[in-house]
C-alpha cells in the first residue's frame, strides 16, 4: 500500500527543491507531449530553453528576456505579498488591464504635448487604475466578507469588456481610418516608454521590477508591515493575539498588487505594446500566478522565476515559428510548470510511505 504520512516538521530540502524538481518534470512530460504531436521533443525542448539565449540569433533574443520578464516580476511581487497573508488576489490580469487604460488615457488626453511631465503623469495614473480596480474585491471583502478569489477573478471580464469600449470609443485614434485602438505611444516622445540602453531591451518597466524587488525584500525582512503579513500566513491565530488589523492588511496586500500590475499594464501600453486594442492583454495577470509560486513567493525567486517564465515565451515563439508547434501546446507546457509544482509541494509537508500503516 502507498500512502502518504504527514512529515513531523515541513521538509526544508523538499521545499528547496521542489521548483527545480518541477521544471524537469515540465521538461520531460512536455516532451511526450510534444512527440504525440508529431514533433522532435528533444529539439522542441532546446529551441525553448536555448535558443534564446545561445541561438544563431540570440542577440536579438536576449533583450526580450527583460521585456517579457519585467511585467511577469512587477506582478508576480505583488501577488506573493497577498498570497503570503493567505489574500488570493486571482485578478491581477484586470488590473493590468486597467492600470494601461488609465495610463494611456491620461497620456492621450495631453496629445500633442511633448512636455517632460507627461510620461511621470501616466505612470501616477496607471498605479492608480490598477489600484482602485483592485479596491473593490478588497473593500467587498472587509465589509461584506465576499471572497476576493471570485470577485477579483470575475473583475478581470468587466476590464476586458471595458478595454474593448475604449479601444472602440473613448480612446479611439480619430486619425486611425476607422480601426479600433489608441493612437500609438511609441511615436509620441512625450509618452514612448523607450529603451533606456539601445539594444538592452532595458525600460522603466524593468527598473520599476528591480525596485519592486528590493522593496519586497526590505519589507518582508525588515519592516513590522512584513512581519505581519508573514505571521498571518503562517499562524493566523496568533496573528489575531499579535493585534494584526486584518482590514488593513486586506487593503494593503491587495492595493499594493493593484497597483503594481496596473504599473507593469502602462509600462507594456507605452513601451512593447505601443497603444491600447481590443487584444492588448496577454494573460500577464494569470501567468504571474505561476511565477510567484515558483519563485516560492520569495522576491528574489520571483526574480529568477520571471526569467524562467520569459524564456519559455520567447522559446515557444521560437519554436511555433521553427517547428511549426501549435500556440497552445506551448500554453500547456506553462501550465504544466504550475502543475508540477503543486503536486511536488505536496512532499514538503507529506512523505510517501510503502506498506500498511501501524496501528497504534
Amino acid at each position: 500500500m502507498i500512502r502518504l504520512e504527514k512529515r513531523p516538521q515541513p521538509s526544508r530540502a523538499w521545499s528547496m527543491a521542489t521548483p527545480l524538481v518541477a521544471v524537469i518534470a515540465t521538461m520531460i512530460v512536455g516532451g511526450l507531449l510534444f512527440a504525440a504531436l508529431g514533433k522532435p521533443p528533444v529539439e522542441a525542448i532546446r529551441t525553448i530553453f536555448w535558443e534564446p539565449l545561445f541561438g544563431e540569433f540570440s542577440f536579438y533574443y536576449r533583450p526580450q528576456l527583460l521585456v517579457k520578464g519585467a511585467p511577469l516580476v512587477l506582478i508576480a511581487i505583488g501577488l506573493s505579498l497577498g498570497f503570503r497573508a493567505g489574500i488570493w488576489n486571482i485578478g491581477a490580469e484586470g488590473q493590468y488591464i486597467m492600470g494601461a487604460i488609465f495610463g494611456a488615457g491620461a497620456g492621450l488626453a495631453f496629445y500633442p504635448s511633448e512636455s517632460f511631465l507627461i510620461f511621470p503623469f501616466m505612470v501616477l495614473a496607471g498605479a492608480f487604475g490598477g489600484w482602485i480596480w483592485a479596491m473593490i474585491p478588497a473593500i467587498l471583502k472587509t465589509r461584506f466578507g465576499t471572497n476576493e478569489i471570485l470577485v477579483s477573478l470575475m473583475l478581470v471580464y468587466v476590464a476586458e469588456q471595458f478595454l474593448a469600449s475604449v479601444s472602440l470609443g473613448l480612446l479611439k485614434n480619430p486619425e486611425g481610418f476607422g480601426f479600433p485602438g489608441s493612437r500609438n505611444l511609441q511615436s509620441w516622445d512625450a509618452a514612448h516608454n523607450a529603451e533606456l540602453l539601445t539594444g538592452t531591451g532595458m525600460h522603466w518597466g524593468v527598473v520599476a521590477a528591480l525596485i519592486a524587488v528590493i522593496f519586497a525584500y526590505v519589507l518582508l525582512n525588515r519592516h513590522m508591515t512584513g512581519y505581519h503579513i508573514r505571521l498571518t500566513g503562517e499562524a493566523p491565530r496568533a496573528a489575531k493575539f499579535a493585534g494584526v488589523n486584518p482590514t488593513r492588511l486586506v487593503l494593503f496586500c491587495l492595493g499594493t498588487s493593484g497597483a503594481l500590475a496596473g504599473l507593469a499594464g502602462l509600462f507594456e501600453v507605452s513601451g512593447p505594446s505601443g497603444q491600447i486594442s481590443i487584444d492588448f492583454n496577454v494573460g500577464y495577470g494569470f501567468t504571474a500566478i505561476i511565477v510567484a509560486f515558483l519563485g516560492r513567493l520569495h522576491p528574489v525567486g520571483i526574480l529568477l522565476a520571471g526569467g524562467l517564465m520569459a524564456l519559455t515565451y520567447i522559446g515557444g515563439d521560437i519554436a511555433q515559428s521553427n517547428l511549426q508547434l501549435p500556440a497552445a501546446a506551448i500554453q500547456v507546457f506553462q501550465g504544466m510548470l504550475l502543475f508540477f509544482l503543486l503536486a511536488f509541494d505536496l512532499l514538503t509537508n507529506f512523505r510517501i510511505a510503502i506498506g500498511k500503516p501501524e496501528v497504534a
